[in-house]
């Protein structure tokens, strides 16, 4: 009997030093859409700092910046998009197009709340296929054998290897982002043996400085940078955001974000949203016109718990468009889908 209790004691031991430590994540279950906490095996979880960027205080979870000095941190956007146009006798020619802007932040110096940076243009690639042919524009290729291209890699080759300085705070609000004027000199001057016309050139510095200056950088980092709500929100709770679709602000993009979960060292957000199917109708004597267009997207967008710094972003997005021609007997449509992917830091998917 001592022997079968002693076996019993020490079978009772084994079973409590073999029972594995467990750590906990909040999520929202996507069956009932309620937030539960789970437990997982503690070793499954990544390790987070003692007090993080993203961290929940009282259920609501608030996102700051907390980057370390000498350390780089990647954004890396890739886009791709797969357009298919059908004629009205339902032939169908398919095009698909790429691009990827490589770059990172090097924190140089903290000073108080706010981040001394240097933002690193690394390199630009495009490509276009359809119908069996591909072109490439790529910085970090030789200078493509077309004419038609040269201009192009000249122009991103120039782009690319130059440093900005940039300024953010610890709420990921981006101060200020300087240097413009050495690059703009730098692509004027790479230019210069490809364009003799001085006009010419100064109409492509002119369209360069438009979608390459201060503004566009900082909207585009403080909406790719920081997506929870400055007030904070709790898990499973929704918020939404408007942009404008085209130049007149008529269109609206809308963005629902749900703060999906916060454990393994990460939070992540789920989007969906997009532009509801509108239809626009011109009748012209017996022939009607309609146009009718919609976009939809989905995807999810995961940040660092840690630091706070995007880890990914993977967003699909669909756009439909259908042109008709009436007279009233007959009809002919021409149809086009658009199916993009919209990445941020691909390789960490």
């Amino acid at each position: 009997m001592k022997n079968i209790a002693a076996l019993a004691l020490i079978s009772s031991i084994a079973l409590v030093s073999c029972k594995k430590e467990t750590a906990t994540v909040t999520k929202v279950d996507p069956k009932t859409g309620k937030t539960i906490t789970v437990e997982v095996p503690a070793d499954s979880v990544a390790k987070v700092a003692e007090n993080p960027a993203i961290r929940d205080s009282a259920g609501i979870i608030t996102q700051t910046f907390k980057l370390e000095k000498g350390k780089t941190y990647p954004l890396t956007t890739y886009q791709r998009d797969v357009k298919t146009m059908t004629d009205p006798q339902g032939k169908s020619i398919t095009a698909t197009s790429e691009s990827t802007d490589e770059m990172n932040f090097t924190v140089n110096d903290i000073k108080g709340n706010v981040y001394d940076m240097t933002l690193n243009l690394v390199a630009k690639r495009s490509s276009q296929s359809a119908q069996g042919k591909t072109i490439v524009v790529d910085t970090k290729l030789p200078i493509p054998k077309e004419d038609d291209l040269k201009m192009i890699w000249n122009i991103n080759r120039a782009l690319t290897g130059n440093k900005l300085a940039m300024k953010m705070d610890t709420k990921g609000n981006v101060i200020s982002i300087t240097g413009f004027d050495a690059v703009y000199t730098k692509i004027s001057n790479a230019i210069g043996t490809l364009i003799k016309d001085a006009n010419e050139k100064a109409s492509v510095i002119a369209s360069l400085k438009e979608t390459f200056n201060e503004k566009v950088l900082k909207d585009q980092f403080n909406k790719n940078l920081t997506i929870i709500p400055k007030k904070g929100a709790k898990i499973g709770e929704k918020w939404t955001t408007t942009e404008n679709a085209d130049a007149s602000g008529a269109i609206k993009v809308t963005s629902n974000y749900v703060l999906k979960s916060l454990g393994n060292g990460a939070a992540e957000i789920t989007v969906t949203g997009g532009i509801p199917k509108k239809t626009e109708k011109k009748t012209q004597g017996p022939i009607t016109h309609s146009l009718s267009s919609e976009l939809a997207q989905n995807g999810t967008i995961k940040f660092d718990q840690s630091t706070g710094w995007i880890t990914n972003q993977n967003i699909n997005v669909v756009t439909t468009q259908i042109e008709t021609i009436s007279d009233g007997k007959q009809s002919q449509s021409m149809k086009s889908v658009s199916k993009s992917s919209v990445m941020v830091n691909p390789s960490a998917k």
